[in-house]
């Protein structure tokens, strides 16, 4: 057996598993990985940005566009408290992000002596934002807690991991295994009586509608068959978007899906929470519901359905296509019927300006698997439900925690990840100023993600919901921001800058024929309100 330090032994584990990029800021702590790193640079590469909520936001948009796990690493105390916004939002969204964190010496680990970045209980508290968290406290048990790690943000309903390693731990040597292969994920069982349950429910059905969600996104061949076998509607909305092409003659939109709802009879719900439509739109006995998902748990919480497949959504929607074809009643075509749902949709949108017109520039110049990343802004919440997406993992949005910042970050890891890729971030002025010094990490590692920062001098919702709702009482949401372009300049990254649609778009191919990093800097005036098309009533 070859004789490694933990790092190495880490290091070398994560390679046998096809981790071959870390973003991450070096620290004391730290200091034997990264020499790890060093010495495997021939097939490791390390990216590191200039904030450890930007290594974790990184790992996170890498994760999202490609599916696979990725991996961070930062110091203990402050670093990971850093990196916790975007471990918190790896969780919510599903993503298979593994944290390599730093920790005081082994000894005097919850000792309370005071050390550099010392923090009471870190493993307890990284067990809360994530689904699993172990230390490594010697190098022969580093390969075997890489590999669980791995197993664990991947297997079942995928989530962040963390790994927590001492620093004099991190140097010590000793002889070690390495896994000749990733561990094997669990085998995917059918439950045959609840397929043929389902399949009875959805086949009598007469005015089915599908609602998908993130655990439906390497399902969309099978998401389509079924819906066309049921001639039904499919309603998204931000995870789930992409599975069935906006383009689908049976895709709508979430306003769309919300007026189909009280005359829906059956519901199939693929690897979504179901939140909006159990907590807002209203369940009750009339509409039967059936749901696929791989956390065993999740079905249930709200209310319990008629029918659950629990397994990948893939796995379980083939089967159920076979049973099916056995139930199926014939339907009428819904063309005419959706034709009207979106021609109403498009009149109510025609009221979301500027945005919508913002939108449509953006989605004639960014090519159909280019990734679009949403940020918590007014642009961003109408993205939710005016943008065209048709390919799954192109548009990324930050899910329940919907963090303000967590944009430009995850847009760099998602271009890391996919370079063949065009990428394109959206920001408010606001949340784009939680990541500016990422600039600098643009420009140093030549990923070429457009960001296009929308400014209207505010926190536009917040001063919204004052003007609205606290009698014009503002505080606290006007801002004083930079001249953008100007600020880019700086960084040596290429600016533009528009004030009407067609000059977001002629900004666009520009930027993106350049194939550098490089921001468009968009100033606006007010903007009206999209959530009365995003909050809506009960209406079963």
């Amino acid at each position: 057996m070859p004789r490694l330090s933990t790092a190495e032994a880490t290091v070398e584990t994560l390679l046998r598993h096809g981790l071959d990029t870390v973003y991450a800021l070096p620290g004391l702590h730290q200091d034997p990985l990264f020499d790890a790193f060093y010495h495997a640079a021939d097939r490791l590469r390390v990216i590191h940005p200039r904030h450890e909520q930007t290594a974790a936001y990184m790992a996170l948009g890498a994760a999202l566009a490609t599916g696979k796990p990725q991996a961070f690493g930062v110091v203990p105390g402050p670093g990971l408290l850093n990196a916790g916004a975007a471990m918190l939002t790896a969780y919510g969204m599903n993503a298979p992000v593994i944290g390599l964190i730093g920790q005081i010496p082994q000894a005097d680990i919850d000792r309370g002596h005071g050390h550099l970045h010392e923090i009471h209980d870190q493993l307890g508290l990284m067990r809360h934002i994530t689904k699993w968290a172990e230390r490594i406290r010697g190098p022969q048990e580093a390969p075997t807690l890489v590999s669980q790690a791995v197993w664990q943000a991947t297997s079942g309903r995928p989530r962040p991991v963390a790994l927590e390693c001492a620093l004099d731990t991190w140097a010590r040597r000793g002889e070690v295994a390495l896994p000749d292969a990733p561990l094997p994920l669990p085998p995917q069982v059918v439950d045959d009586e609840a397929i043929e349950a389902a399949a009875k429910i959805l086949g009598n059905a007469e005015r089915p509608i599908l609602v998908l969600g993130g655990g439906a996104l390497d399902a969309g061949a099978e998401v389509i068959h079924i819906a066309e076998m049921l001639e039904a509607p499919v309603s998204s909305y931000r995870r789930g978007r992409g599975v069935v092409p906006s383009s689908h003659r049976l895709a709508v939109d979430m306003p769309v899906g919300h007026r189909l709802w009280k005359d829906a009879d059956a519901v199939l719900a693929v690897g979504t929470r179901f939140f909006i439509q159990n907590s807002n739109w209203g369940i009750d006995d009339r509409l039967k519901v059936v749901r696929v998902d791989i956390d065993p748990d999740e079905p249930d919480r709200f209310r319990k359905p008629d029918v659950a497949l629990v397994g990948d959504a893939a796995h379980q929607l083939r089967a159920l296509i076979a049973a099916l074809a056995k139930h199926n009643r014939k339907r009428p075509s819904r063309a005419d019927e959706l034709a009207g749902h979106r021609a109403w949709l498009g009149e109510r949108l025609s009221r979301l300006e500027p945005q919508v017109s913002f939108l449509k520039a953006i989605r004639n110049a960014l090519p159909e698997d280019g990734i679009f990343v949403d940020e918590v802004s007014q642009m961003g919440f109408a993205s939710r439900i005016a943008f065209p997406v048709e390919k799954p993992r192109t548009f990324l949005s930050p899910g329940y925690q919907d963090n303000l910042g967590w944009g430009f970050g995850t847009a760099l890891g998602a271009k890391a990840a996919m370079p063949d890729r065009k990428v394109l971030a959206i920001a408010g002025d606001g949340g784009f100023m939680y990541q500016v010094g990422e600039l600098a990490t643009a420009a140093r590692h030549n990923l070429a993600v457009v960001v296009v920062v929308f400014d209207n001098g505010a926190f536009g919702n917040v001063k919204r919901i004052q003007q609205e709702r606290y009698g014009n009482r503002l505080i606290a949401s006007d801002l004083h921001n930079p001249d953008f372009a100007k600020l880019a300049d700086s960084f040596g990254i290429a600016s533009f800058k528009a004030i009407d649609a067609k000059q977001l778009e002629d900004a666009l191919h520009k930027a993106f024929a350049l194939n550098a990093p490089a921001l468009v800097w968009v100033p606006h005036g007010d903007v009206p309100s999209p959530w009365d098309m995003i909050m809506m009533p009960k209406v079963r």
